[in-house]
C-alpha cells in the first residue's frame, strides 16, 4: 500500500537522520495512514478509503459524500 491519503494528498517526506557524532542517513516521514471503510448512502454501498488521521478527521467534518466528492474532483477512483 503506498503511503498516502486520497483526500487530502499527504506522502511521505524525506530527510535525514542525525547522529550523536553529526552522521546523516537518509530517513523517509510517514503520514499516519488507515485503511477506514464508510457507508455512501447516495450509492447503496460501502467504500474503503485510504486516508491520515488529519483525512479522517476532515471526513467527520465534512460528511463521507462531501469527501468522496473531493476525492472524485481530483481524479481518483472510489
Amino acid at each position: 500500500m503506498s503511503a498516502h491519503c486520497q483526500l487530502t494528498g499527504r506522502k511521505p517526506g524525506f530527510g535525514n537522520s542525525v547522529s550523536h557524532s553529526h552522521r546523516r542517513t537518509s530517513r523517509r516521514f510517514d503520514p499516519n495512514i488507515q485503511r477506514k471503510r464508510y457507508w455512501l448512502e447516495s450509492e447503496g454501498r460501502h467504500v474503503r478509503l485510504t486516508l491520515s488521521a488529519k483525512g479522517i478527521k476532515t471526513v467527520d467534518t465534512i460528511g463521507i459524500e462531501a469527501a468522496v466528492a473531493r476525492i472524485r474532483a481530483r481524479g481518483e477512483k472510489v
